[in-house]
């Protein structure tokens, strides 16, 4: 198989690096507007005759259309505003998409391109990261087992292995996208019906096993994303929260009351300026650090009946910065997820053709067990 890879940052790279180690990709064309250097795990791969590197500005369809040609799949690792029309070239080339999604309203306009993928026998699946992607077809996978579900509640995380004041953060994607999840309301299922609830709302204590120990989870948007339309009026409650080191909501809702995330613009000194382009570029130097280590945490409590008992079904997965190879937890949970569902749908094994989202398209076991296979063990409990 052929897999055309667009975005070659840390998410892209790592979807191309589990590729190359699948013995059936043929071809892995990793595009992106610049031709930066490769991440150091990506590095051995260069030798790799079936990596090819093509500079491809996504802005420009026509360019687009062109690394395209002759792929069976696109992995899209692009950021989210791009998807809606990296969808749209997809289906016109007859070439497979999946995409790392991120925004629901982009999500519930891909679902609009059903019937033309299904008329180029073509599947699309947005959405298919950490969260949302894993999160959604494991709260699914566990849905489908019960008679009834009463409420589902998915925490995850991506966090320093050892963190640091005054934050005990560091980033492991994009702030700006980290940001975004801190100021928007959070679509959840209450009383069976959506509803919205303030990001950095409602904190709770989450305990882990050693080494690991107690986290806090709260709100925070998008998470669910189409799960929460699916299910209203289906079950009861419905919830996505972020895990995060106790006492970061505290400090992250300070910082959002004195103003210096918003995007309204403010004068200073006569000048406008946007007070979170000014706080990422003074925060953002100082939460990325190269070489730390990062683990990505996850649970998912799903509560229901089967055959009129009470059951509870769960999943956990605490997941660590591979040190041999050098590829960060959110990178593997995010970018093999990626990877993952790009070879499923070439290889047929996704729910048909037409645009799907993981939780409909992605059977649960066969996912779990292909995570299983690069070292990403999620434990039932």
């Amino acid at each position: 198989m052929r897999v055309l890879v667009l975005g070659g940052g840390l998410q892209g790279s790592a979807c191309a690096y589990d590729l190359l180690q699948n013995p059936n990709v043929e071809r892995v064309r990793l595009a992106d507007v610049r031709a930066d250097p490769l991440p150091p795990f990506l590095v051995p791969c260069a030798r790799d005759p079936r990596l090819e590197r093509v500079t491809v500005d996504a802005r420009e369809s026509i360019a687009v259309e062109k690394a395209m040609h002759g792929m069976h799949a696109c992995a899209n690792a692009l950021p989210y505003f791009f998807n809606l029309d990296i969808s749209r070239i997809a289906i016109e080339q007859g070439v497979h998409c999946c995409d790392l999604g991120g925004n629901t309203e982009i999500v519930l306009r891909q679902i609009e391109l059903d019937d033309a993928a299904r008329s180029k026998a073509v599947s699309i699946v947005p959405d298919c990261g950490l969260a949302p992607g894993m999160v959604n077809v494991l709260a699914e996978t566990a849905i489908r087992e019960m008679d009834t579900v009463h409420a589902v509640r998915i925490y995850v995380g991506g966090l320093p292995q050892h963190p640091m004041p005054p934050l005990n953060y560091q980033i492991v994607y994009s702030l700006e996208g980290v940001l975004d999840y801190y100021t928007t309301p959070s679509w959840i299922v209450r009383g069976g019906k959506q509803v919205q609830v303030e990001a950095l709302s409602e904190v709770e204590p989450v305990p882990f096993d050693a080494p690991l120990g107690n986290l806090e989870a709260f709100h925070t948007a998008g998470g669910l994303s189409t799960l929460a339309h699916t299910y209203e009026g289906r079950i009861d409650s419905m919830e996505y929260k972020t895990l995060r080191y106790p006492g970061h909501a505290d400090q992250m809702r300070t910082i959002r009351s004195l103003g210096l995330l918003s995007l309204d613009p403010v004068q200073v000194h006569g000048q406008s300026v946007i007070p979170r382009q000014v706080f990422i570029a003074c925060v953002e130097p100082r939460l990325r650090r190269p070489g730390a280590r990062d683990l990505v945490a996850l649970r998912i409590l799903v509560d229901g009946t089967i055959q009129s008992e009470a059951r509870q079904v769960g999943w956990e997965l605490v997941d660590y910065y591979d040190e041999e190879k050098g590829i960060s937890a959110m990178e593997r949970s995010t970018g093999y997820s990626l990877a993952i569902t790009a070879t499923m749908q070439v290889a047929g094994e996704v729910a048909g053709s037409g645009v799907k989202t993981p939780d409909q398209a992605i059977d649960g076991n066969l996912y779990i067990e292909r995570l299983a296979e690069r070292g990403i063990r999620i434990r039932r409990f």
